[in-house]
């Protein structure tokens, strides 16, 4: 189908025609506003204080959500929004890792702000279109596609109609669509959930980019916090941005010669250095998968362990030998870190694409052990088709995972049984049976509805039903927020658990992973040490989202020379670099320092944000005790020595003749005692008070003294 006969067939519900002009230093300086209850669809300015406190991407959507929403507005509110913005950076193709995009709505899990990074097309696209952010609120009384259309001019949205509703399929029959030829489909990018999305609180976003190698349409995610089932929800099928081309210079940056000197470097590090250090260009991040079962942190069976004798079957060279190889792996235009591997070709085994051959998205690391190690299963070809199915069905991966892991430990410990799963044996290692659960999230059917609610709505109804002790379930309930944990196993790292626990939106690890940094290297060992790099880090890695970029160029290959450099955590010389590309972008002339106070200034906001929601307190950033220690006397028992050596040499406890349960209570006290004080020195090192609110002078010190913050963290003053 092209797009006349697309036009036939499908009612154009509304267009709206706009003037395109060029960007200016990363900007468009406006935005897109579509609301699908009334068909609704306007310009809007950015700001003067958009730009200067909220910078771009994640900034502009919190700025935007704080402003269309109010404390009690629920996800599926037709109030809530979805917004995308990929910020000043995004969109360059002269440096790795530019073609970010942040999308940020109120979740369906925590009820609160959830944002959540994403590679893919649509977020440069939608600047090229000529708007630095899309707000989508409302809801539709049916179906709709909306199509940004640089070429014409238009934002149009159409009646859905027949359109398939799974992603791989949606994104590759409107590729066709809106491309005039085999070329132009590179100037396609569109946004779609699935099936599943619409059955379950898990939900997430697909972006796709245009494989010009393969000839295929590929996809990444938005996966974090359920934002593809606000989308659903408003009855938005798709979102579709198509550009006249992608070009050199389309962000008309102020330095471009600064920017590609930058880019020759770091290709020159990729080049040289990959197959030395990470192979991010044969395995992605995959090659992670070993590693953390050599260190005892891999999850396996929901997090009780930390590594596992059948591991070998899913190490980093097993999935290179699934990976094709010498491909250029980008995303994105110009990225040479090449770490979006795919699976050629691969026959499903299950579900309504059985017998298709497709092409497969990862795994990633966090992929190969939320669909796999974290179940008990060890199996690559159960993990690269379920990956699939979570793709097309639209919802997260790591989400998934961490549901499957609490499910089949609650069956073994009898809070669930074949009666309340409808007849499945949701035993670990069980990948027929796993598989099987993921279809009925789908087909929003039997146990798949109360599985897709998530771990923290599962918990509170395990418990509310008498079936199971609620402080073991609460102790095995890998959530915080609301949010599912990603996968690797925090207890020997302090810093790791306040890295999980203390975020804004939930234990995602894209706020700080400090594992290697404290638990392997001992480099923070006193609370300061780790409080300032629980201060830094997040900072830190929050500005990758407010400008477009991708973290994993940044410490995924490193200079040669980087261990000698003062502080090698950081990756200095890479940091640098940013800097030089910002200030090339812009124009403007700002430092390293000047990165970490833009980056807090949209932190504080967020965390205020929470605490607007009713949230964003110290309780919240309370953890289960799985994420610190061990639970059962079988956790305890299969590190025995290294609890008891602990529990000698940190406690000053004998534990000669004691019971194991009496060593885990002891255990149990000292490490939430530990973590109790991580958490009273990072909300010093924040500028917190004691509960976790941002204080107001060090919110004039940032300059976010905003009126509408003040009035909120105001009564929380000590």
């Amino acid at each position: 189908m092209n797009f006349e006969e697309f036009k036939q067939n499908h009612t154009l519900i509304t267009s709206y025609k706009y003037t395109w002009a060029p960007i200016d230093k990363g900007y468009n300086n406006r935005y897109i506003y579509v609301n699908v209850s009334d068909y609704l669809i306007k310009e809007k300015p950015v700001t003067k204080q958009m730009k200067e406190k909220f910078i771009g991407g994640k900034g502009f959507g919190l700025r935007l959500l704080w402003d269309a929403t109010d404390p009690k507005t629920a996800w599926n509110d037709p109030k809530n929004e979805i917004i995308i913005s990929g910020g000043p950076i995004c969109g360059i193709t002269q440096y790795s890792g530019t073609g970010k995009s942040l999308v940020v709505s109120i979740s369906p899990q925590t009820d609160s702000v959830m944002d959540s990074n994403v590679g893919g097309f649509f977020g440069p696209f939608l600047k090229f279109c000529g708007f630095d952010a899309f707000e989508l609120q409302g809801k539709s009384e049916k179906d709709v596609i909306i199509i940004l259309d640089e070429e014409r001019e238009v934002v149009e949205i159409y009646d859905a109609g027949d359109l398939p509703r799974d992603s791989h399929v949606l994104a590759e029959e409107l590729t066709e669509i809106m491309a005039k030829d085999e070329r132009d489909k590179m100037n396609v990018g569109v946004v779609s959930a699935g099936t599943a999305a619409e059955h379950s609180l898990i939900g997430m976003l697909n972006f796709s980019f245009y494989d010009f190698k393969r000839k295929k349409v590929r996809l990444k995610q938005a996966g974090r916090g359920g934002i593809g089932t606000v989308l659903r929800d408003k009855n938005v099928r798709a979102l579709v941005a198509k550009v006249k081309g992608i070009g050199g210079n389309r962000n008309n940056v102020v330095n471009l010669e600064a920017i590609v000197e930058r880019g020759r470097r770091f290709n020159k590090e990729m080049r040289e250095l990959d197959d030395k250090q990470n192979e991010m260009r044969k395995k992605g991040t995959a090659h992670l998968t070993h590693i953390m079962n050599d260190y005892d942190l891999l999850p396996v069976n929901n997090f009780k362990f930390g590594s596992h004798p059948d591991a070998f079957k899913i190490r980093g060279d097993v999935w290179m030998s699934y990976f094709t190889q010498g491909v250029p792996d980008g995303c994105w235009i110009g990225c040479n870190m090449s770490c979006a591997k795919g699976v050629d070709n691969y026959e499903l085994r299950s579900g309504p694409y059985k017998g298709d051959k497709v092409i497969v998205d990862g795994p990633e690391y966090e992929t190969t052990s939320s669909l796999g190690s974290v179940a008990g299963i060890f199996n690559p070809d159960f993990t690269i088709e379920a990956n699939f199915y979570c793709d097309t069905y639209g919802i997260c991966t790591i989400t998934w995972g961490t549901i499957l892991g609490f499910v089949m430990e609650c069956y073994e410990n009898g809070i669930l049984n074949e009666e309340r799963t409808g007849g499945l044996k949701l035993n670990f290692g069980n990948a027929d049976v796993a598989m099987e659960l993921l279809h009925q999230v789908s087909r929003g059917e039997g146990f798949g509805l109360i599985a897709g609610k998530g771990v923290r709505a599962m918990k509170e109804l395990f418990g509310k039903n008498g079936w199971g002790d609620r402080k073991f379930l609460f102790d095995i309930a890998m959530e915080n927020k609301g949010l599912e944990y990603s996968q690797y196993v925090s207890k020997e790292s302090l810093a790791q658990q306040g890295g999980y626990a203390m975020t804004n939106k939930g234990p995602q690890h894209d706020e700080a992973w400090l594992i290697f940094m404290d638990m392997v290297n001992n480099q923070i060992p006193t609370f300061e040490k780790k409080a300032e790099a629980l201060h830094y880090f997040p900072m830190f890695r929050t500005w990758f989202g407010l400008v477009g970029l991708c973290k994993l160029p940044w410490n995924d290959v490193e200079p040669e020379d980087n261990a000698e450099s003062d502080e090698p955590a950081k990756v200095p010389g890479h940091v640098d670099n940013y800097v030089t590309i910002y200030n090339a972008v812009t124009g403007q002339n700002v430092d390293k320092d000047e990165l970490v106070r833009q980056s807090e200034r949209v932190y504080n906001f967020q965390r205020i944000f929470n605490l607007r929601r009713g949230y964003g307190t110290r309780k919240w950033d309370a953890q289960p005790y799985r994420a610190a220690g061990p639970v059962t006397i079988e956790e305890y028992e299969s590190r025995a020595d290294r609890y008891d050596k602990q529990l000698i040499e940190k406690i000053g406890y004998d534990p000669t003749g004691k019971t194991t349960e009496e060593k885990m209570r002891v255990l149990r006290n000292y490490r939430e005692e530990q973590y109790e004080k991580l958490l009273d020195a990072v909300y010093l090192r924040r500028g917190w008070t004691k509960n976790g609110v941002p204080k107001i002078e060090h919110l004039k010190s940032l300059g976010m003294d905003l009126p509408e913050l003040i009035e909120v963290v105001a009564p929380y003053q000590e």
